[in-house]
């Protein structure tokens, strides 16, 4: 795992973007859903959501790991924010790499001012000014917040791949922001016919 993500986080600002070689295969926007073959214990049963991937490497987000000792009532206490009437989602562990960072993942319907459009219907940012906005009720309808991620150096996440920890398949908003927790990992993999849950040689990569 790659110890920052600023090559790929860089995307804010076209000037640092990399000029390089195109990736074979941009998995940005798609899910990586760990197989019954994943070797790291870390990520089993997870579904991570690819938030930029080029040349540099890959940074994405579990989507499935939220942390029931903190709240986000915490985080805008914390801030010194007040609490918003909507309610809140869950924190999420967002991968091993920063757990001090925080991430917003959140629809299109609001921009930040430095973010990474993941796809046409979902950004990232890690402004503090999100959550500002989503204090004072301007903040995007739908959001997931994150400490931490998860990093890949230059073909790791591709080599990575070919072990078969990993399925990669397109990514789903209403998976992400609808479905519970504990049945993300089989629907994100079930969308698309598999049952992750059987995974075998026979399988293949989507």
């Amino acid at each position: 795992m790659m110890q920052k993500e600023d090559a790929l986080y860089a995307e804010c600002d076209p000037s640092l973007a990399w000029n390089g070689p195109a990736v074979v295969e941009n998995l940005t926007g798609s899910f990586l859903i760990s197989t019954p073959k994943m070797p790291d214990p870390r990520f089993v049963e997870q579904v991570i959501y690819i938030c930029a991937h080029n040349h540099e490497g890959a940074m994405g987000v579990v989507v499935n790991r939220p942390e029931p000792s903190l709240t986000l009532d915490d985080i805008f206490m914390g801030a010194n924010l007040p609490l918003p009437e909507r309610q809140l989602p869950m924190v999420y562990i967002g991968g091993p790499v920063e757990l001090d960072s925080a991430f917003v993942v959140y629809t299109s319907d609001y921009r930040a001012k430095h973010q990474i459009e993941i796809s046409p219907s979902l950004s990232l940012s890690r402004e503090s000014k999100v959550l500002e906005d989503i204090a004072y009720g301007q903040g995007p309808l739908k959001f997931m917040f994150f400490l931490g991620y998860a990093g890949w150096g230059p073909g790791q996440l591709e080599r990575e791949l070919l072990d078969e920890g990993w399925l990669a398949v397109p990514g789903d908003d209403a998976i992400i922001f609808d479905v519970p927790d504990h049945e993300k990992w089989k629907r994100a993999a079930f969308l698309y016919g598999i049952d992750i849950t059987v995974f075998d040689d026979t399988t293949g990569l989507a």
